[in-house]
């Protein structure tokens, strides 16, 4: 635990001594509120030069979108929490020489849109905007965070031919209990943030914590996927992933990795190469989900 997190924790606890209902107020607030604001790295500039953008309402705040190639055949890029679309900056260029229009966005509270705090219905709503401009995507090609969302939206009626998921947060309670293990929260302000969620954030929807999962209800999700895992991933652990691959069973295939953690896998040209294979298999009409390995 880093010494930030370790004193919000503390003030919160003891807040919570006094007051439960304040605790409970700061800890929703600090949940939803991305503590970073990724920006743009030398490569990622360059691609932004390159784009078309636009700019679209979300929840009250303007969020950004990207687009490269000629519209054609879109794929969506789908990133994770405080992060934005440049981030997959090594996928775009091969994407475009095979002949795909990738697509990508900043949600409110990242990159370059507004906004200090969002949620993970936010990237949703931004996704469904994308799919009612694009049409069905050849992939979405997701990251942590993005994954999730990406699923809920799939689960929404967006539509795809391929899913892939990288470093892919799989279950909507391990944001939560990351969250509450992070600051050392007691039980008592644990569940006034629960409560806060399930009434707030999600108030018609019934048990969030099984629902919002990429696992929940697979049969309504039938396209190829490729799930990509570090197993030393410090902020997801791959057991998210396995899990997710032992429910899609051979629908999915899963690919780990080794030193490369959470973001940094992005990079990785093995990582970008196996993707780019996956994708790129829809076209030539493979149905069934390739072999691909470190």
């Amino acid at each position: 635990m880093n010494q930030a997190a370790a004193l919000t924790g503390r003030a919160l606890n003891a807040v919570s001594l006094v007051s439960p209902w304040l605790a409970g107020e700061t800890t929703y607030r600090i949940f939803r509120l991305p503590l970073k604001r990724a920006r743009p790295r030398a490569g990622e500039r360059a691609l932004l030069e390159r784009a078309r953008t636009a700019r679209v309402r979300i929840d009250g705040e303007t969020a950004v979108t990207y687009r490269w190639g000629s519209g054609e055949r879109p794929v969506l890029l789908a990133h994770g929490w405080q992060s934005r679309g440049t981030c997959f900056e090594h996928f775009v260029p091969g994407l475009l020489e095979a002949g795909y229009s990738p697509v990508a966005y900043d949600a409110p509270g990242h990159g370059d849109a507004t906004g200090a705090t969002t949620t993970v219905l936010a990237f949703r709503e931004v996704i469904q905007h994308l799919a009612d401009e694009h049409g069905t995507f050849e992939a979405v090609i997701s990251h942590s965070v993005g994954a999730l969302a990406s699923v809920l939206a799939l689960r929404s009626g967006v539509r795809t031919r391929r899913l892939v998921a990288i470093s892919q947060v799989g279950e909507f309670a391990h944001l939560f209990d990351g969250f509450c293990g992070q600051l050392a929260l007691r039980q008592r302000v644990r569940d006034e943030l629960r409560t806060r969620m399930e009434q707030r954030l999600f108030p018609r929807e019934h048990d969030i914590w099984r629902h919002f999962s990429t696992t929940y209800a697979p049969e309504r999700i039938t396209v190829p996927i490729l799930i990509v895992h570090d197993e030393q991933d410090r902020v997801v652990g791959v057991d998210q992933a396995r899990r997710m691959a032992e429910v899609f069973g051979g629908q999915a295939r899963l690919v780990t990795t080794r030193g490369l953690g959470h973001r940094r896998i992005l990079a990785d040209p093995a990582v970008v190469e196996s993707t780019l294979d996956f994708v790129t298999a829809a076209q030539d009409g493979t149905t069934e989900v390739p072999a691909a390995s470190r």
